[in-house]
């Protein structure tokens, strides 16, 4: 799990189980995607409330969301880290 501290203390992650944030401090968790199935019953994520794409179709729901996971930490997360 990255979590990326900014210069006034606040952080920021994709969420995970991993750890319990709140013992950090206050927390706010806000949908990054919607990973939906296609109505030909394969998977695409929607990455419209993070102003992304819609990838996919994956035939694999677990292949949706590996792709969700690569975009966020590419194009949010880390956004100008070397490729």
């Amino acid at each position: 799990m990255e979590l990326i501290v900014h210069a006034d203390g606040s952080l920021h992650c994709l969420y995970d189980e991993m750890l319990d944030l709140s013992q950090i401090g206050p927390v706010s968790i806000r949908r990054a995607s919607h990973v939906e199935p296609t109505h030909q019953g394969q998977w695409q994520a929607d990455l419209s409330p993070m102003d992304g794409p819609v990838l996919g179709p994956f035939p694999l729901r677990s292949e949706a969301l590996t792709a969700e996971v690569e975009w966020l930490q590419t194009n949010w997360l880390i956004p100008d880290a070397p490729v």
